[in-house]
């Protein structure tokens, strides 16, 4: 997230504002006066994390809350392995809070540069057949409502409730306080090997059932998978990390450095993209380490991307993908960025992309000087064939009447938002389209 005098605009710049007014309360407190004070005003009242949405999500016309100085730990239960953070928390810094209580997060996307009520309020996720996106760990949570009220929502307050506000979209109240179910802290013994793609996409079922986590890229132009599988171990386990120097090249100068230059250089000369993807997959992609969760799970990314990402049900992953492969050979298009798949457990928050099924994710890329209308929009279409439902934070068409036919608990979502927020205070113009004015 950055502003240039009163603009605000999102990490992958696809979309930005410029608000009422900017406020930046340091304490939950501070947020009830701000919130009190727009509807005062009546103008609409939205926080901000990190801007890692690339959708117009988090777009505040009227009054803008920067949550940056709401980061930290509140409470911590070790006995229960229960937290409580401030909402502007960024998920990279909740490993070293979670530390001293020998207390990890169960399951982390791959990127961590979100705040914790960003990251659960848009549907963020892992990978892992087994585990379902953050917004699963969340037990509690607080937030101010349009009516300038402190509400608390949790197993003792609302229950029925929670699988709702737990993935809100921002849409029933400003998000103070989040508390999540952690677990013991723990290691991960992981390998990354590129195999030959038919062969995946043969035995995928295998492979997702037979690690804690899997997922797999392709580069379009290549024929090979980097596949990435990790198995969860105790934290006494003896760590054997990665050697610094060779993390550096692998992570540092080639999947970003090097990686920057060519994406640029392919949108002046599209000729290039191909060979370069077919150089990657022989450089990177092949390793053994056994480390910390969050240092196996998160993986640095710095050059600016735009992305869209669905959830369609698992068993539906290999024709979707099937279909994706042969759209882009057939259109004949030099694609820069790989195509991302991961998994997840069925869940009961009711916004959540993988609410009551077992889902795989495929999730395509664009670098952010390319226009990506086109080849998002033919995925798109593919991915509507296979009973896909969009990230809520990533780049797609879809608007209430089409959301409605693919969640379940679409409507009771909306009637609960009518008695939270009647006068969409909390709301903008994605809201309007994906949920109805």
């Amino acid at each position: 997230m950055t502003r240039i005098g009163g603009t605000w605009q999102n990490w992958g710049r696809s979309a930005s504002v410029r608000p009422v007014r900017v406020e930046r309360p340091r304490t939950p407190e501070g947020v009830h006066r701000a919130v009190i004070a727009a509807v005062k005003h009546g103008l609409p009242v939205k926080a901000v994390g990190a801007g890692h949405s690339f959708t117009g999500i988090a777009v505040a016309p009227g009054v803008l809350l920067e949550l940056d100085d709401m980061q930290g730990l509140v409470s911590a239960d070790v006995g229960t392995g229960r937290v409580t953070l401030l909402a502007g928390t960024r998920l990279h810094r909740i490993p070293g809070l979670l530390a001293p209580y020998g207390l990890a997060m169960e399951n982390l996307g791959d990127i961590d540069r979100q705040s914790i009520a960003g990251a659960i309020s848009t549907g963020t996720h892992g990978t892992g057949a087994g585990f379902g996106g953050l917004a699963t760990q969340v037990v509690g949570v607080t937030l101010v409502t349009a009516s300038g009220e402190f509400r608390r929502i949790d197993e003792e307050h609302d229950a029925d409730l929670l699988p709702a506000v737990a993935l809100g979209l921002g849409a029933l109240g400003i998000i103070v306080e989040v508390t999540l179910q952690c677990v013991p802290a723990f290691v991960m013994h992981a390998i990354d090997e590129p195999v030959p793609l038919d062969d995946v996409l043969a035995t995928l079922g295998e492979r997702v059932a037979g690690s804690d986590h899997f997922e797999f890229y392709w580069f379009p132009h290549t024929e090979v998978a980097l596949t990435k599988r990790q198995t969860r171990l105790p934290e006494s386990t003896v760590r054997r990390p990665l050697p610094v120097v060779g993390r550096w090249i692998d992570e540092t100068l080639l999947s970003n450095g090097v990686y920057r230059v060519v994406c640029a250089a392919g949108q002046v000369v599209p000729a290039l993209t191909p060979p370069f993807s077919r150089l990657a997959v022989k450089l990177t992609g092949d390793r053994e380490y056994t480390e910390l969760s969050h240092r196996v799970l998160i993986q640095s990314r710095t050059v600016r991307f735009r992305e869209m990402e669905y959830a369609i049900p698992a068993e539906n992953v290999v024709p979707a993908f099937q279909a994706v492969r042969a759209l882009i050979a057939r259109r004949g298009w030099r694609i820069e960025f790989p195509i991302e798949v991961r998994f997840a457990a069925a869940d009961d928050r009711w916004l959540s992309t993988a609410h009551g099924r077992a889902s795989a994710y495929i999730a395509v890329h664009r670098y952010w000087r390319a226009d990506p209308t086109e080849y998002f929009g033919a995925v798109e279409e593919i991915m509507g064939e296979h009973g896909g439902r969009p990230h809520w934070g990533k780049l797609h068409t879809l608007t209430a009447e089409t959301m409605r036919d693919r969640y379940p608990r679409f409507d009771d979502f909306l009637a609960l938002r009518d008695r939270m927020d009647p006068d969409r205070r909390f709301g903008n113009r994605y809201l309007e389209r994906v949920l109805g004015a």
